[in-house]
């Protein structure tokens, strides 16, 4: 069985960022271009902070590709850190053991991952976990899921995202979405109208010292039906995708379509009707609507995925919170470095990556495939029997 596989390591002002990819089959055509373009989007957004006018985030691709196009072996990228070089970094971040005293940090922030991180890992320091556990590392995952999206654009299948709600202000979402219009929005969202009201909002928050959250939508198009399985809990796409989308900073709630809408609902206002083939205008076995958000049983049924994630506002803002000091466990305020007044934008294209990584495993699983041509040879071979069984003797 064939897998998409990655790791990252790296830390938030550390030297920089590194993945390693295995699994990618030969002759996927990959660039640096190509990945930079999700990176710029991953920096974008109304709302964010100092830092992404630091960084100028680019993958440099150091193995698995030659002459423009992927060998079959893992697939090596290198991010760098351009806030490394301030020379406070350099001594914090410092591999090697220093002379000069490093401050610790002990002024636990609420929300983080700072009290349970140093608990785990019996540190008198908060610094190693602060480090880790930061947004930047995403930066990775977007660029490895750009190598996801390449691979899943050789079958047809396209990967977009919008935001919903920013704060309380909600977007009325379009039949069809103009997704133009979204990359061009500062907000990214496909209502108009909307976008002043977010903005106006992350504009209240910012003044106010504070932050605000909300929900993104990312859709998957084009996924033949079948892949995942309802066999194991561990194989069931679906549970795949959410754990995908709740490793994503400040995420904490994940939607497979209108999920908490059709709880409110009779089961005979929420099924998928499935249509008869005089019916079918795309491909066979389409379904009249699209609540399940193409997903039954832990398998894609053929329509949109289609997934919506919660982002609580995140938790470093301007206004220090009450908390307690690692050492000593009195009370003080928090830390605060610096912080976006709301990153729902640029989360929205992290999901878009989490959710191109899940997929292009699940691809992977079902049509295998040492070379891009024969992954698409078996997925059209598949294809070619998905329709109405013939009776078997």
């Amino acid at each position: 069985m064939t897998e998409f596989r990655y790791l990252t390591a790296g830390e938030s002002h550390g030297k920089g960022l590194t993945s390693i990819v295995e699994g990618v089959p030969a002759g996927l055509a990959l660039s640096e271009a190509l990945i930079e373009r999700d990176l710029v989007r991953r920096q974008g957004g109304y709302g964010r902070g100092r830092r992404q006018q630091i960084e100028r985030d680019h993958a440099e691709i150091t193995a698995g590709v030659r002459h423009g196009f992927t060998t079959g072996a893992p697939i090596a990228l290198w991010i760098e850190n351009a806030d490394h070089a301030n020379a406070n970094w350099q001594v914090r971040m410092a591999v090697e053991p220093v002379d000069t005293p490093v401050e610790r940090v002990t002024l636990l922030r609420p929300g983080h991952a700072d009290l349970a991180g140093t608990q785990k890992y019996s540190l008198d320091d908060v610094r190693p976990i602060l480090e880790r556990s930061s947004a930047r590392e995403t930066a990775q995952r977007v660029a490895v899921g750009a190598i996801a999206r390449a691979l899943l654009a050789e079958l047809g299948v396209a990967v977009r995202s919008h935001v919903f709600a920013i704060g309380d202000v909600e977007a009325r979402v379009p039949e069809r979405i103009d997704w133009e219009a979204v990359e061009a929005s500062p907000v990214r969202v496909a209502d108009t109208a909307a976008a002043p009201r977010m903005i106006a909002a992350i504009d209240a928050a910012r003044e106010a010292l504070d932050s605000l959250g909300g929900v993104f939508e990312v859709r998957a198009s084009g996924m033949p039906i079948g892949l995942g399985s309802h066999v194991q809990w561990d194989r069931k796409l679906d549970g795949r995708i959410a754990q995908a989308m709740l490793s994503i900073n400040a995420v904490k709630g994940v939607e497979i379509g209108p999920a908490f809408a059709n709880a409110r609902l009779p089961g005979s206002a929420v099924q998928d009707v499935i249509l008869p083939a005089p019916a079918w205008e795309r491909r066979p076995w389409e379904h009249a609507t699209n609540r399940a958000g193409g997903l039954e049983g832990g398998m894609t049924n053929g329509e949109d995925i289609v997934v919506r994630a919660a982002l609580k506002p995140i938790s470093t803002i301007p206004r220090r919170l009450g908390t307690a000091d690692l050492l000593t466990g009195e009370e003080t305020a928090a830390l605060y470095e610096r912080a976006d007044a709301c990153v729902v934008p640029a989360a929205a294209v992290i999901g878009e990556a989490m959710l191109a990584l899940v997929l292009a495993h699940a691809v992977l699983e079902k049509f295998g495939g040492d070379h891009v041509a024969e992954l698409r040879r078996n997925c059209a071979a598949y294809l070619a029997t998905v329709g109405p069984r013939e009776p078997r003797e």
